[in-house]
């Protein structure tokens, strides 16, 4: 007979249908295994797809299991705000007024979520790091990375805005260009990527300018995760959460909280916002925020045939 499952799909970093980046949740994931768990994300084919299960801890919301097509992810943003939003919407998380506080367990650890709500329905849902940005080692070198990306060397900024990498449980690699025009260019080379990243700490290449279209907002990048199933991603909640570590050592300020709206997946045709905060202190950081808007888009029933538990 096997299992009927119920599941929903948002787009995540957005306030309308067809923009950010599409997710698929199973509100409830109990009896199923991991390994079907990856088999139905790699059915979806979406960047990620949520199993939500009860908490180990009874002092926590759920549990959340993460997976991209490829594999499964300790920590992923859209999936953990996207999540957050939709169980709301359905009433599965009881909201207390206007904010609601939350914690989800996913591989790295308690991860706390704020959801805020206006007339009774989620509006805008945000997490708090598990884990604060970790620096990673030196990255290959800037002639190698502009060629992985179809851009000449000078399309690269050098100096204190040089390529470096981080992490939040997921790792990034940070390469600023010089501009928006730069940036619409970049096309990833699997065959160079596999040569030169594919192995290395930070295989996923998050390119980013400061040089953004709308206004009010700070960044514009980019993301491509081969490693993942990815080519490319609309909106990347993880490596937003990293890019403090990256932004924050580059900002004057060494007190207080560091706000950017970054802009992503435009060139995708799946326009993304997402707000990230630091808290900073003596210059180093302290905590991060990523949240944004979400919209549901659509529900389903998917039939797991027996022995796919």
């Amino acid at each position: 007979m096997g299992m009927e499952l119920r599941y929903h799909t948002l787009d995540v970093f957005t306030d309308r249908v067809f923009g950010g980046n599409p997710l698929a949740v199973f509100p409830d994931g109990r009896g199923v295994g991991g390994v079907a768990m990856q088999r139905i994300a790699r059915e979806l084919n979406l960047s990620e797809t949520v199993f939500v299960l009860p908490p180990d801890d009874a002092a926590h919301t759920r549990r959340l299991r993460i997976f991209t097509p490829a594999a499964e992810l300790p920590f992923a943003g859209h999936p953990t705000v996207g999540t957050a939003f939709l169980l709301a919407a359905l009433g599965e998380v009881p909201l207390a007024g206007d904010e609601t506080r939350i914690v989800f367990e996913e591989g790295v650890g308690p991860v706390p979520v704020r959801i805020l709500a206006r007339g009774g329905t989620p509006v805008f849902t945000e997490l708090a790091v598990a884990r604060l940005p970790q620096a990673g080692p030196p990255p290959p070198a800037r002639a190698e990375l502009a060629a992985m990306l179809g851009l000449a060397e000078d399309d690269l900024l050098d100096g204190e805005w040089a390529p470096g990498a981080a992490s939040c449980g997921v790792p990034f690699l940070f390469v600023p260009l010089r501009d928006r025009e730069a940036l619409g260019r970049a096309r990833l080379d699997p065959a160079r990527w596999e040569a030169l990243l594919a192995g290395w700490w930070a295989p996923s290449v998050y390119v980013l300018s400061l040089d953004p279209e709308l206004p009010g907002s700070h960044v514009r990048a980019r993301m491509f995760a081969p490693a993942m199933g990815i080519p490319e991603d609309p909106a990347t909640g993880g490596a937003a959460a990293a890019l403090p570590g990256y932004l924050a050592a580059r900002s004057p300020r060494r007190e207080g909280t560091l706000r950017w709206t970054v802009e992503q997946g435009f060139e995708m045709g799946r326009p993304s916002l997402l707000h990230v905060e630091a808290d900073v202190r003596g210059g180093e950081v302290a905590a991060v925020r990523v949240g944004g808007a979400s919209v549901r888009v659509a529900e389903g029933v998917l039939r797991l045939p027996d022995g796919e538990e």
